[in-house]
């Protein structure tokens, strides 16, 4: 098959235990870049936080893209041009945040470049900051500061507990949005029907490209969709069972270049 797009996330695929890119791993997305195959880092990083990778990658040369906010987002490397953009109805902010009260847990969002939130000492706000390399800036009354649209919310705690509140949260929302587990202790909001294949099937049909020419990788529950709708779906060595499982071909972990092993079997080969 002639591949013409490599869609990557990024933590646990793209990038290794340190969070970098792997200068293999770097040659080779170059070299398929030369040859015409385009690159989208497809991450629930906010936008801002995908860009030091986008650069590094010079995606803004070969016309790659960025999509962010597990598909909230589409945008266009080399024009900065927003293609796709769905957030949350402002009327759902106040629901969301009351109902992190209810369970008990620390919530988050974001406004530019910066991270809204209502306990930035909890240690996996600090996460999410140190990786995005976002600031954070305290709201004590997150309900009544956010009277505008924003692309998703975190729910913020262990894993354990966070899998009890998962389904509470789900029924409480119900139907018109999407809730889910990016990693065991962040718990997404985001509307309904955005996750990544819905967000490239757009991006596809605005290329006039056709799923077939594309490959995904990931490692997380929320590349489960992009897995099963690209033409090739690759799950990481060191992906939870669900993607390995839907994967038409599973390649090395994210720390043994496992990207590269991909982009060298299927498009440089």
């Amino acid at each position: 098959m002639n591949y013409k797009m490599i869609v990557l996330d990024l933590d646990g695929t793209l990038t290794n235990r340190d969070k970098v890119i792997t200068p293999r791993t770097k040659q080779s997305l170059m070299e398929a870049q030369k040859r015409g195959i385009k690159v989208v880092l497809a991450s629930g990083r906010p936008t801002y936080g995908v860009m030091p990778l986008a650069q590094e990658l010079d995606l803004e040369t070969y016309g790659g893209y960025i999509l962010s906010f597990n598909g909230g987002i589409i945008m266009d490397c080399r024009t900065r041009e927003v293609m796709f953009k769905q957030e949350l109805p402002v009327e759902a902010n106040r629901r969301i945040v009351e109902l992190a009260k209810k369970e008990q847990v620390d919530i988050l969002t974001y406004q530019g470049t910066q991270i809204l939130t209502n306990n930035p000492d909890n240690r996996y706000a600090k996460l999410e900051s140190r990786i995005n390399h976002l600031k954070m800036k305290q709201v004590d009354d997150l309900a009544g500061y956010l009277d505008f649209p924003v692309p998703k919310f975190l729910m913020l705690d262990d894993e354990d507990y966070l899998a009890l509140v998962e389904g509470r949260v789900k029924a409480a929302l119900g139907k018109n949005f999407s809730v889910y587990r990016s990693d065991p202790f962040f718990l997404e909001i985001l509307p309904r029907g955005i996750d990544k294949a819905q967000s490239l099937a757009q991006l596809l049909k605005l290329l006039g490209m056709e799923r077939e020419e594309m490959i995904a990788c990931g490692d997380g529950y929320n590349d489960l969709s992009m897995i099963e709708f690209a033409g090739l779906g690759v799950a990481m060595e060191n992906a939870v069972l669900p993607v390995r499982n839907a994967a038409d071909y599973v390649t090395l972990s994210n720390n043994d270049d496992g990207v590269a092993h991909v982009v060298e079997k299927f498009c440089l080969g």
